[in-house]
């Protein structure tokens, strides 16, 4: 799916790649545990990645590395972010996902 990012549309889930421009610390979301990298798209746009650890780990991740995803977009000011890059745990969702290197982190 292609957002139209100047629209605000959310709640969608998306699918892409990008390239790792900043890694953040940690962050908690409802007691769970997430990591948190910036991604920026192939059109310049820049996303928050925020994957679940308690339920897909850590991906190993650095500076200038290429990752695709798939999760659902939620707009800010900031660009926006990806958040459930994860399996569902509860069944009731295909789930998210980040693969890098070859691995899918799910």
């Amino acid at each position: 799916m292609s957002l139209n990012f100047g629209k605000r549309e959310d709640g969608d889930w998306i699918e892409a790649r990008g390239q790792v421009h900043r890694l953040l610390a940690d962050g908690e979301d409802e007691g769970e545990s997430h990591q948190r990298f910036v991604v920026t798209l192939p059109g310049g746009q820049t996303l928050l990645i925020a994957h679940n650890t308690d339920i897909a780990g850590r991906i190993p991740v650095g500076l200038a590395d290429r990752v695709t995803f798939r999760g659902l977009y939620v707009y800010n000011d900031s660009g926006g972010v990806v958040h459930f890059t994860h399996r569902d745990p509860h069944g009731r969702e295909a789930g998210g996902w980040v693969e890098f290197r070859g691995k899918r982190y799910a």
